[in-house]
């Protein structure tokens, strides 16, 4: 009886190690910071099957990033008003501030929820 070659298109992806994971993990929480839901959507889409940590980071990361945009569209409607200027500004800060602290637990091996998040990916 001979072996028959494995369809890479069929066969089930191979979990990923738990260090894999928590770098993927800190990588998408940190990328957002300079592209947005990019690299988030990226490792959802690429690793968000081979592991649940990965996965979990990535969907929340991905439902952070896409609620920053929604903000800082308002934002820059309103931004005539002026309150506009402070919600950008926000956004901003938050984007920073939170994606770090997200990418230090992701490497500590720990869950992170972020505070002001919208679930559109679940």
């Amino acid at each position: 009886m001979t072996d028959q070659p494995v369809n890479p298109y069929t066969s089930t992806p191979r979990p990923i190690s738990p260090a894999d994971e928590k770098l993927w993990a800190t990588l998408v929480h940190v990328g957002g910071i300079f592209f947005s839901f990019i690299p988030a959507l990226v490792g959802f889409l690429v690793f968000g099957d081979r592991g649940p940590f990965v996965r979990g980071h990535t969907v929340t990361a991905l439902n952070f990033q896409l609620t920053m945009i929604l903000a800082a569209l308002i934002g820059a409607i309103t931004a005539w008003l002026l309150i506009g200027l402070v919600i950008l500004a926000a956004v901003v800060v938050l984007i920073v501030t939170l994606s770090i602290v997200a990418a230090v637990a992701a490497n500590r091996g720990q869950a992170y929820t972020y505070p002001v998040t919208i679930r559109f990916v679940k």
